[in-house]
């Protein structure tokens, strides 16, 4: 019995050596198991990460100290041209468009992302295209173009600086908490995590789209219910690039959560598509899911509960529990 325990242990540990071969397949991926895993680009272009490798303690310093940090300001009158708010320097702000009376989005891209990212000007646009709104992008690209190990690393720093970047401008240029979205793709949502609980959860409303997996099981920092008001997230790439467990007040699983997503035509697609199903439900809000009596319904989308509107932009959104829905294969989904 003893030597078939330690066999079993070792083809376990060689299955958790063992390096994908095809670029972008996940389907032998085990979270806590696993050293290897491909990940996507801003292009979906697949990079192999290695979940052991060791943290650049040099990148973390401009985390630590908000160096990292870029925050761009997208309104009505500049909706695709930003505006660069600096914190501390309030003329930054008042010779910007930023408006106090109007709500405030704050969107965060993930790892291998930046600013420009396809994601940002696709929501970004969705918000101007229904609202009069300030939005503000935060771009971490130094930081979350590194190893991956140390953007996880990193992830807490950002939030904070976020956080405080937000308090000062609320306190300097005015704003209201209950009028503050947060919304954060992959490691963005946990970066919007830590900021909301920087901000002491005053935040009307936080949106992860399927928040980063790998590493992020019971990881004390990652995105939860206590970040804000109504937390909510959208899982599109379960047990693999994403989180699976339940995580927020309102977890919804199109599709069943899970890769693949329909009319993903390669491996990595399931995990951006949270983007544009979010970018698309704040344009139409035409997403509507049914309560699930646990994960496993979820999963299977045989969920016939109350309903929910999986995303849009309303910020008096409310909601619990597990929801399930369908959606097509191609915009608007």
């Amino acid at each position: 019995m003893k030597l078939l325990t330690i066999l079993l242990a070792s083809v376990a540990l060689c299955a958790g050596s063992a390096i994908p071969l095809v670029p972008g397949d996940n389907s032998n991926y085990v979270e806590g198991v696993s050293r290897y895993i491909w990940m996507p680009d801003g292009e979906d272009v697949p990079h192999l990460v290695d979940l052991h490798a060791p943290v650049d303690e040099a990148q973390l310093l401009d985390a630590r100290n908000g160096a990292n940090n870029e925050y761009w300001l997208f309104t009505r009158q500049n909706p695709t041209s930003r505006q660069v708010l600096v914190n501390g320097n309030i003329n930054s702000v008042r010779n910007s468009n930023y408006r106090a009376n109007r709500p405030t989005k704050v969107i965060v891209h993930g790892w291998n992302n930046n600013g420009n990212t396809h994601m940002n000007p696709l929501i970004t646009s969705a918000f101007l295209a229904v609202q009069d709104v300030n939005v503000i992008v935060l771009d971490w690209n130094r930081l979350a173009n590194g190893l991956y190990t140390t953007a996880v690393q990193g992830v807490p720093d950002v939030g904070r600086h976020l956080g405080n970047f937000l308090i000062w401008l609320f306190n300097n240029a005015g704003g209201n908490w209950n009028q503050l979205h947060l919304v954060g793709f992959s490691l963005g949502a946990h970066v919007v995590g830590n900021a909301g609980r920087t901000i002491g959860g005053r935040a009307a409303r936080i949106t992860g789209l399927d928040p980063a997996g790998p590493q992020w099981g019971n990881n004390a920092n990652a995105l939860n219910r206590h970040s804000g008001i109504y937390v909510e997230s959208i899982h599109t790439d379960g047990r693999a690039l994403g989180i699976f467990d339940p995580i927020s007040d309102a977890d919804f699983y199109p599709n069943g959560g899970r890769n693949p997503q329909p009319g993903c035509l390669t491996p990595t697609c399931s995990h951006g598509r949270a983007t544009e199903l979010f970018a698309s439900s704040i344009r139409f809000d035409h997403f509507i899911g049914r309560q699930c009596n646990n994960l496993n319904d979820a999963q299977l989308s045989s969920c016939n509960g109350g309903q929910l509107r999986m995303g849009n932009a309303n910020l008096g959104k409310r909601g619990s529990g597990l929801f399930g829905l369908r959606t097509g294969s191609s915009w608007p989904f």
